[in-house]
């Protein structure tokens, strides 16, 4: 029991380092970035079968960008609360969804809600994915945000031929369909992996005592939280820097 106990916790340490929470992370961007950049490929499918106008069809877009961006910071509260990994598996659904709701929907109405079904679900996983690589990478910051966010632009790229011959093979309903299902479950498995930094982890480092501190002895006012005097210094049981 002691020898599989320590492999699962091997196991568990090693899926929580860091690079592979970058990688998870990209790969959420990736999956979920088509929301937003493939979008033009369907706004003249849709006109075509429905004829409601392209400016009112890219009115969905529109709903889709409000709803990714300005509800982030009531998503990062919560993602601070529950964590990536619930957070982001939840709105995999949403942006399933959003895909599944746009293959049916024969309305703008339904077009509009569905997009801003996908707007809430791609927002959390952007803002999530982001912002776990940068409490990851205190020391990376800006190769992390960097890397996490290049995978949202790498997605529609990787992604951009494939759906627009499943457009043209199958129309674009079968394109929303397939891709909302297929991307989805991926972001579902990859997400399960997600993990906090754990307490331990993302404790700031305390700053070394100053020069004049040796073995608990400073020398001049003290700055420790409980100094006891003893002779010409203060000994300090629990030094802690002084207020900037």
């Amino acid at each position: 029991m002691t020898t599989v106990h320590a492999l699962r916790s091997a196991s568990a340490s090693s899926l929580a380092s860091r690079w592979w929470q970058l990688v998870f992370g990209i790969v959420c961007m990736v999956m979920t970035a088509n929301l937003q950049y493939g979008w033009t490929l369907f706004v003249n499918p849709i006109d075509q079968k429905y004829h409601w106008g392209r400016a009112a069809i890219q009115v969905a877009f529109t709903i889709f960008v409000l709803t990714e961006t300005w509800l982030v910071p009531l998503e990062g509260y919560l993602l601070d609360k529950f964590g990536p990994r619930v957070m982001v598996c939840g709105s995999v659904v949403l942006v399933a969804l959003a895909w599944v709701m746009n293959a049916y929907a024969s309305s703008l109405v339904w077009l509009y809600i569905a997009a801003a079904i996908g707007g809430i679900g791609a927002g959390v996983i952007y803002g999530g994915t982001v912002g776990n690589a940068l409490k990851w990478f205190p020391d990376r910051r800006g190769l992390a945000a960097g890397l996490t966010a290049a995978g949202f632009g790498a997605g529609s790229a990787l992604t951009v031929v494939p759906i627009a011959n499943v457009i043209a093979s199958s129309g674009y309903e079968a394109a929303f369909l397939w891709f909302g299902i297929g991307q989805g479950l991926v972001v579902a498995v990859v997400a399960l992996f997600l993990a906090r930094l754990p307490p331990a982890r993302s404790q700031r480092r305390q700053p070394p005592p100053p020069p004049c501190c040796k073995r608990g002895r400073i020398s001049g006012p003290p700055t420790c939280s409980n100094p006891r005097r003893s002779g010409s210094c203060t000994s300090c049981s629990s030094w802690s820097p002084p207020a900037a």
